[in-house]
């Protein structure tokens, strides 16, 4: 049979010859890797179609081997087995990158094209405050949605937040409509700056024609937002001007600011009809909690008991609100002069007896100090007599230092380090505490009185040296505790820059404490199989500490820790378990009620177990062993116990969320033991989102190779 040259005349032959020639050279002088398929090689390796056995042609791989040197089997996609961090660790194997991986490294992507696309963390936001917004409509809980708004970290992006809230309240009801009013008036200055709310309204009236097409009053809604911000002393009324000037004239955002003025702000009364226009549908409204403020204020100085008054203020119980006591307090004190030393008597032993925290305090005489202009057409001495309040209030001990801005770096400088030094002191009595009572959720409480979480990572610190002093029941507890924090309100960042501060004094700390660098390997080994940290963030901290210094060493020795096998069993119970509910003690508990459940199938009394251990933090592992207990029993009545929990609150959406993305992370392991677990999961989750006790957003596919093979366990 002829071969194709046959085919071929001898001028094409020899223009055959020389297009392979030049393409060699092409590929010889280019930098390397930037032609990764050598096409015109005769030794590439080749590699069969997906499917297909055999050996011959197969490319190599690396086979991860453990460090005893015995041969260790690789399962299915690199995966390891129960017990090990299987592909999590695993930088050898399959090629492909899941850019949403915890671990995903950009220097570890091939060559790409142009245009091709990749992660972007304002997108990324933007979904994860969909969430948050969507438990806060569903629970009402103010306190929850500003702890998971602060925990996201990426303070930047608050005006987005802002868009989102208000965009997806004005699709709803009146409820949700004052539940969004009064979550930005709860988070304005603690969480979301003053100039991020601004911005934030502002991109708001830039897409009023695009919410138009979708809302049909969407011009009237927003414009009584605006107004409701305005009222509630979050927007300054010279925000409409402003935003006028900025706005086309032919534009929706343009006609919301018309109608703000017109048919809110400028009504007889338009405060109290704008407070009450959406029937105030939450539990007490703003405009219910200003005039009990007001009430107990002047019934306080006409009789002058501070204890009743701070009673009245206590039960109110809206400690997020306490900045508009101070403020109503302050205004009271300027309109009836002799008022003055009540009021700074008043305001000073709320204080001290940690009523209002350090930084309601501070943004009641922030919000003063922004309402000085319109106060002043009602009392001419308004920005004198507050001048003279702010010294006298951090004179007496009550109003922090930094309020006053320092003239110069010095004292700026000073002032910083008073407050860190008087943070620790507090930090040090509530740790103390904490080792004596073991009360997460009062231990929270108490950080989030002191109004710093600037100092969360010198918290952390803190919490750790004084652990290491003393026995294992004290570390355990300690461990215990990040998992808490890192749920309710510290940062991934939080925690990576106090593991940073912890060993860049390692070596001092060598000095008081001869195990020092163990223990420290031992604590960050825990952090990440408590799933604080993820292994990606050693080699963040690593990089930022000296090569050759103690606190290098001491993470090379947790990387050692984590890559040893069943490190995940062995450093659960690194501290013996010391307190009465270690992590590894809740999963056995969870466990036992599960089965006693599937065998009685009474709702309420495991309802009541889940509430006994105490852990809402670690609920998500309810919903994950519940899933996999559903699979292998073939039993669905797992379902209706999840769906309990979600209607009486014991589980959160997020919680929810967490324990399917585990079991989804989980897969790989799962099908080995149960072959249509993938079905099954699928089946779970279609169900969740139907009931409405997981977002619709949640992906439930499980088969696209992407999912990380962590270890069921």
């Amino acid at each position: 049979m002829a071969t194709s040259e046959g085919f071929l005349t001898d001028e094409q032959r020899e223009m055959l010859k020389t297009a392979s020639q030049n393409a060699e050279n092409l590929l010889s002088s280019s930098p390397k890797g930037l032609f990764p398929s050598p096409l015109f090689s005769d030794h590439h390796l080749k590699v069969p179609a997906a499917g297909k056995s055999g050996t011959a042609g197969v490319a190599v791989r690396h086979v991860r081997r453990s460090h005893s040197g015995k041969h260790v089997r690789v399962k299915k996609d690199g995966g390891g087995g129960k017990g090990t961090w299987g592909k999590l660790l695993d930088t050898d194997g399959e090629s492909h990158i899941d850019r949403n991986d915890p671990n995903y490294d950009s220097g570890e992507e091939p060559y790409q094209l142009v245009g091709a696309t990749i992660s972007d963390p304002l997108d990324d936001y933007k979904k994860a405050v969909v969430s948050i917004i969507e438990e806060y409509f569903s629970t009402g809980d103010v306190e929850v949605a500003a702890s998971d708004l602060r925990e996201l970290g990426s303070s930047n992006y608050h005006l987005y937040f802002i868009k989102r809230l208000v965009s997806m309240a004005m699709d709803r009801h009146d409820k949700e409509k004052e539940m969004a009013s009064v979550l930005l008036s709860a988070l304005y200055a603690d969480v979301i700056s003053p100039s991020q709310i601004r911005d934030g309204f502002v991109i708001l009236l830039e897409s009023a024609d695009d919410l138009a097409v979708d809302i049909l009053d969407a011009v009237d809604i927003l414009a009584l937002f605006v107004a409701r911000a305005v009222v509630d002393d979050i927007l300054p009324p010279a925000f409409l001007t402003r935003a006028k000037k900025a706005l086309p004239e032919s534009s929706k955002g343009f006609q919301v600011l018309q109608t703000t003025e017109k048919n809110y702000l400028s009504a007889p009364h338009h405060a109290e009809l704008v407070e009450r226009r959406w029937g105030g549908s939450t539990h007490i409204t703003v405009e219910e909690v200003k005039k009990k403020i007001a009430d107990l204020l002047r019934e306080y100085v006409e009789s002058g008991d501070a204890v009743e008054a701070c009673r009245c203020i206590r039960e109110l119980g809206v400690s997020f609100f306490h900045h508009e006591v101070v403020k109503r307090a302050l205004v009271l004190a300027m309109e009836i002069r002799t008022a003055e030393p009540l009021i700074l008597k008043l305001l000073k032993e709320a204080s001290e007896e940690g009523l209002i925290s350090s930084s309601q305090m501070a943004k009641g005489f922030a919000r003063l100090e922004e309402s000085l202009d319109d106060l002043a057409l009602d009392i001419p001495s308004a920005k004198s007599l507050f001048q003279s309040l702010v010294p006298k209030a951090i004179s007496e001990g009550w109003l922090d230092a930094s309020f006053m801005k320092s003239s110069g770096e010095d004292g700026q400088a000073q002032a910083e380090e008073e407050k860190v030094k008087r943070f620790k002191e507090e930090v040090v009595t509530i740790i103390h505490e904490y080792f004596l009572s073991d009360d997460i959720p009062e231990l929270i409480r108490s950080l989030e009185d002191l109004g710093m979480p600037e100092f969360n990572p010198i918290f952390l610190k803190k919490l750790i040296t004084l652990a290491m002093d003393r026995k294992n029941r004290e570390k355990e507890m300690a461990s215990v505790l990040l998992s808490a924090l890192h749920i309710e309100i510290f940062s991934t960042e939080d925690i990576v820059n106090g593991f940073i501060m912890l060993l860049e004094s390692a070596e001092d700390t060598a000095l008081d404490i001869l195990d020092a660098s163990n223990e420290l390997a031992l604590f960050l080994a825990r952090a990440v199989i408590d799933d604080v940290l993820v292994p990606l963030n050693l080699e963040d901290i690593g990089s930022k500490l000296q090569p050759n210094c103690s606190g290098s060493e001491t993470v090379r020795m947790a990387r050692s820790l984590i890559a040893a096998r069943h490190a995940g069993e062995r450093l659960l119970r690194c501290w013996g378990g010391g307190t009465g509910w270690a992590v590894e003690d809740a999963k056995d508990k969870i466990l036992k009620l599960l089965e006693e459940y599937e065998s009685g199938g009474v709702l309420g009394e495991a309802c009541q177990c889940i509430r006994d251990l105490g852990m809402p933090f670690f609920n998500h592992e309810v919903v994950k062993k519940a899933l996999v207990m559903a699979m292998e029993k073939k039993n669905d009545r797992m379902l209706d116990l999840l769906q309990v929990c979600f209607n009486e609150g014991l589980i959160t959406i997020n919680q929810m969320t967490k324990g399917f993305t585990r079991i989804k992370d989980g897969m790989d392991d799962l099908a080995l033991d149960i072959p249509n677990a993938e079905e099954k999961f699928n089946f779970y989750v279609e169900c969740a989102q139907k009931k409405g006790w997981m977002l619709a957003s949640f992906g439930s596919s499980v088969g696209d190779g992407s999912s990380k093979a962590v270890a069921a366990t």
